[in-house]
């Protein structure tokens, strides 16, 4: 992997290092809303371990010449993340039963969108490049 192909995945590391950095420090932030540190997380190394596996199935599928294999990463990869983080969310959601975190599972969310977008950006940056186009 060259120095240009790494970037983009220094970038969803760099957002999961700020986005932890954001829930510890703003503890009294996230009091206020209700939202419960812990559950924001462990939400969050959730999602950026199935973003990273998913961003590496569908890179993956970047040297295959056969032009089905992208579109299995693809759909393959949103399975897989779609799976793990509902499976994910339903355990948290039985585990609490009566004390489930409302605002904690739709900041989660809302960070499920921001590393899709992320991962989407950084894919199509690699599509982009001249080796691979």
């Amino acid at each position: 992997m060259n120095r240009n192909n790494r970037t983009p995945l220094r970038v969803i590391v760099l957002v999961f290092v700020i986005l932890n950095a954001m829930f510890v420090l703003g503890s009294k932030r996230l009091e206020q809303w209700n939202a419960n540190q812990s559950v924001l997380i462990l939400g969050n190394l959730v999602l950026f371990v199935v973003s990273i596996a998913s961003f590496w199935l569908t890179r993956r599928s970047f040297a295959n010449p056969n032009p089905n294999a992208f579109v299995r990463a693809i759909y393959g990869s949103f399975m897989i993340k779609f799976f793990i983080c509902a499976g994910v969310a339903f355990g948290y959601i039985m585990a609490a039963g009566k004390d489930v975190n409302k605002p904690a599972l739709f900041i989660c969310m809302g960070l499920y969108v921001i590393y899709t977008i992320l991962e989407v950006a950084a894919l199509t940056k690699m599509l982009r490049t001249k080796k691979h186009a």
